[in-house]
């Protein structure tokens, strides 16, 4: 049980990048956003489930903690450059969004292994 209450933030961040992704999409349509907003948007809401997934797995999954934290730093990053490419001309920091990006594929790759991997009794 304590494994599910140290991952409510991951639910909480889920909330709060599936809430960006619903208003990126919203802008991405009506404020001329396609080229940065929508990917942003598809991002958001592509790793907002697999968030709530890792945080209703903690106990289970092995390294979901460790996942659900790379997924909400790699959305963010990721998300967060384009929007920031969008709305103020430039990124957040020079690589910002290919970081993002191996940030999730690694936590990815980390749900991989932790579903392959026995968790310690």
């Amino acid at each position: 049980m304590a494994g599910m209450a140290s991952n409510r933030w991951a639910a909480l961040a889920a909330g709060l990048i599936g809430a960006a992704g619903v208003g990126l999409a919203a802008a991405a349509s009506h404020a001329g956003g396609e080229a940065l907003l929508r990917p942003a948007s598809t991002i958001c809401l592509a790793h907002a489930p697999a968030l709530i997934a890792l945080s209703l797995a903690a106990g289970r999954l092995r390294f979901s903690t460790l996942a659900a934290l790379g997924m909400t730093i790699g959305t963010a990053l990721f998300a967060g450059d384009l929007v920031a490419r969008h709305f103020l001309g430039s990124g957040l920091f020079p690589m910002a969004a290919p970081t993002g990006g191996l940030t999730l594929i690694a936590s990815w790759l980390t749900v991989a292994a932790g579903a392959i991997m026995p968790r310690p009794d």
